[in-house]
């Protein structure tokens, strides 16, 4: 997705006033939220899906928005599963790749929040907090790294490109493939010096919130986050068609890319949660620093967790932000494609749709901004 086309998009929206909305999750005002929006309003917006749908051969396409912590509609458009003829509903998961970041992101300043541990805190060597994996080669720049390094993206290396650790050695588990990693794959940076997206490093994060917290990823972000949410819908994926969740979409695989050929699990807390729109709301509506919506983090580690980094520019912990201020993140992976956006005007919203292809990405962000602009009542 292009930054200077989002950013501009963005600001615009900021300055959006908005509709006030039904009450959150009760299904009774989810209808009334629903029945606020004019039939023509409806019909742009099912327009506006239906051409993405076609152009893009997506076989589902599911979106939620809210603003100020109350849910204004949601909607799931084609198919959770084309080949059975499975009609896509609002209660259909997605994995949501890449908006794992953010999850975890908050998971680590709650625990930062909590005096767990501190952003300054070393990750690797005798004194880091994982002294289990041996430094082995550039042990001066490994053992610099620290949690903040790895939450901006600026460790120094192991970027998400053709050697992307985490798109490799697909038998290891999450220590064989650290323990490969710090051996074979040296930073060609100093840490804090430079950006470099990475995937690996989420992996790692991941890792330590298991140290920190005695227990896996995935049960911590539950009892720390998810569940301070009210979320009881999220889970790791799984990596096969057979080990397929209750309620989650099949994904339309293109371009000779396999959707179920990865290890998806190993992804974790950098890419492998599943959700719906709807559950990615209620994440998003009680971190997104209003006051609507009681915050599960301080708002002063909010402004932290969404400050750029060191070296990353528009890059935060785990959130892609602008001078608006707004936030957001995307995800993609063989046979998903997903947005997730929080506004400076009280705008929060998410888009799924089950398949990938090129330029799919950046086509999703743009129809979502689309949709706000269908409903007069959102925008200035």
């Amino acid at each position: 997705m292009k930054l200077v086309s989002r950013r501009t998009c963005l600001q615009r929206l900021a300055l959006m006033p908005v509709l006030g909305a039904a009450a959150w999750s009760p299904r009774g005002s989810l209808k009334a939220a629903e029945a606020a929006l004019a039939a023509g309003e409806e019909e742009a917006i099912k327009n506006l899906a239906d051409g993405f749908l076609k152009e893009f051969d997506s076989p589902g396409l599911s979106v939620a928005f809210a603003h100020e912590g109350k849910l204004v509609f949601r909607r799931g458009f084609g198919l959770a599963d084309r080949r059975g003829g499975e009609a896509l509903t609002v209660d259909h998961r997605f994995r949501i790749a890449s908006i794992s970041k953010p999850v975890t992101a908050v998971t680590m300043y709650g625990l930062i929040e909590a005096g767990q541990l501190t952003l300054d805190a070393k990750v690797f060597g005798k004194e880091g907090l994982l002294p289990r994996y041996r430094t082995t080669g550039d042990r001066e720049r490994l053992e610099a790294v620290t949690v903040h390094h790895l939450l901006t993206h600026t460790c120094g290396g192991w970027g998400n490109d053709a050697e992307d650790p985490m798109f490799t050695n697909p038998a290891m588990d999450h220590d064989e493939l650290i323990a490969w990693t710090l051996r074979e794959v040296p930073l060609q940076k100093t840490p804090g010096e430079a950006y470099a997206y990475s995937n690996f490093g989420y992996c790692v994060l991941g890792r330590v919130i298991e140290k920190v917290t005695k227990k896996p990823y995935a049960e911590a972000v539950q009892e720390l986050v998810l569940g301070r949410c009210s979320i009881r819908g999220m889970q790791i994926a799984g990596n096969t068609m057979r080990e397929r969740a209750k309620d989650e979409v099949v994904y339309h695989g293109q371009e000779g890319q396999d959707p179920y050929g990865m290890n998806v699990r190993r992804m974790d807390a950098h890419g492998g949660w599943l959700a719906s729109p709807t559950d990615l709301l209620r994440f998003l509506v009680q971190v997104d620093g209003f006051d609507k919506t009681p915050d599960i983090l301080k708002p002063a580690s909010i402004a932290t967790m969404t400050a750029p980094g060191p070296a990353g520019g528009s890059y935060a912990s785990g959130w892609s932000v602008n001078k608006a201020p707004n936030w957001w993140h995307g995800g993609s992976l063989p046979g998903t494609s997903t947005i997730a956006v929080r506004t400076a005007g009280g705008l929060c919203w998410a888009g799924f749709a089950n398949t990938r292809v090129k330029e799919i990405g950046e086509a999703l962000d743009g129809l979502m901004w689309k949709m706000v602009a269908a409903v007069p009542a959102w925008r200035a």
